[in-house]
């Protein structure tokens, strides 16, 4: 009986892992974005699988995949830092290398800049900003996000503008 229900099983799985490797990267930049001392990378990375793998049978196809994908994403890594962040900070004594941006590019110098004043942001601006980056339409982000299309716009406007002045003050 029980091989019978794994059998069943393996369509779901096969199309949910599928669907993994096609977003793997999106889920990536998100979990980079909320990653810290406190929340490496691949702990944000392997809960918001979980947490996809959970909800995947529950999934309507009311909204894109990536919609989705997108929004259970930075829910759970917005509930892994603030749950987290009563954990005081662990400050590394050894340096760490960055293996997904080479030293000496002067774009990637440009992006990593972009990436640390991101992460100054409050929770909800980094969702948006992300978002934005990724080329999602305000009514996509505002989907995502559960704010209006105007708030979207709003919001975007005045995050741009505090980069604008982080990199001024930078």
């Amino acid at each position: 009986m029980r091989e019978q229900s794994a059998e069943t099983d393996r369509p779901v799985e096969q199309e949910f892992l599928s669907v993994i490797r096609e977003y793997e990267r999106v889920i990536y930049k998100v979990c980079y974005l909320y990653a810290n001392p406190n929340a490496p990378l691949n702990d944000l990375y392997q809960d918001v699988v979980l947490n996809l793998w959970k909800a995947y049978p529950k999934y309507r196809k009311e909204c894109k995949i990536s919609t989705w994908i997108y929004r259970i994403a930075l829910n759970t890594c917005i509930s892994f830092y603030r749950k987290e962040k009563n954990i005081p900070e662990i400050v590394s004594l050894t340096k760490e290398i960055d293996w997904s941006i080479e030293a000496h590019d002067p774009v990637n110098e440009m992006l990593k800049q972009l990436y640390r004043m991101i992460n100054q942001l409050g929770q909800l601006d980094k969702s948006i900003i992300l978002l934005h980056l990724e080329e999602k339409s305000y009514e996509e982000i505002a989907e995502i996000t559960g704010l209006t299309v105007t708030n979207v716009a709003t919001k975007l406007s005045r995050i741009k503008d505090k980069l604008k002045k982080m990199k001024k003050e930078d």
